[in-house]
């Protein structure tokens, strides 16, 4: 009768960190960089203020625990760049994110040109940046955290300002965070 073999609980978990890593590297990496001038909030809005539809904001989403709103006039803009969607999103009541979706290269350069001049430089060191079709980019603050990721293939790119206090409450419930 053959004899089973039984690999080595270390060669497993070898093979699953390879794997793993293997996987990562499809995407582009770009490590958080330490924000320069931290807003503690999004345009003026600081996180944890009270939320609700105004002149400005319209709600589109109730779950009960978050609300999300979008703005109620014109093309929602991040500074000087025209995106597709911009929306708020609330956790029992207080600000915690925003998400920002948009397309084409073009308009990806641009937003990548503002968010470095509001929080610093990305770090492009050779060897911190891997080639893939899917590009993530992220600035890391004491407050605020902003993750851009951009897939080339598609040429949509998704960016979430977000309260690093308030992120647990909203990952907690059904935010719309994919595609």
């Amino acid at each position: 009768m053959p004899r089973c073999s039984h690999t080595a609980p270390w060669v497993r978990r070898t093979s699953l960190i390879c794997i793993c890593f293997s996987l990562i590297l499809q995407g582009t990496l770009a490590f958080a960089v330490p924000m320069q001038n931290d807003p503690n909030g999004f345009e003026g809005i600081p996180w944890g203020a009270t939320f609700s539809e105004t002149d400005t904001f319209i709600k589109i989403e109730d779950t009960g625990q978050s609300q999300t709103y979008e703005l109620k006039t014109g093309v929602p803009s991040l500074g000087p760049v025209k995106v597709d969607s911009m929306r708020f999103v609330t956790s029992e009541g207080q600000f915690a994110r925003v998400t920002v979706r948009y397309q084409s290269k073009a308009t990806h350069d641009q937003i990548l040109v503002y968010l470095q001049s509001l929080y610093g430089s990305l770090d492009r060191t050779p060897g911190q940046i891997a080639g893939g079709p899917v590009k993530f980019f992220s600035w890391t603050g004491f407050e605020t955290d902003v993750s851009l990721r951009y897939e080339t293939g598609s040429d949509r790119g998704i960016i979430f300002f977000e309260s690093q206090e308030l992120r647990r409450k909203i990952t907690e419930g059904n935010s719309a965070t994919v595609f």
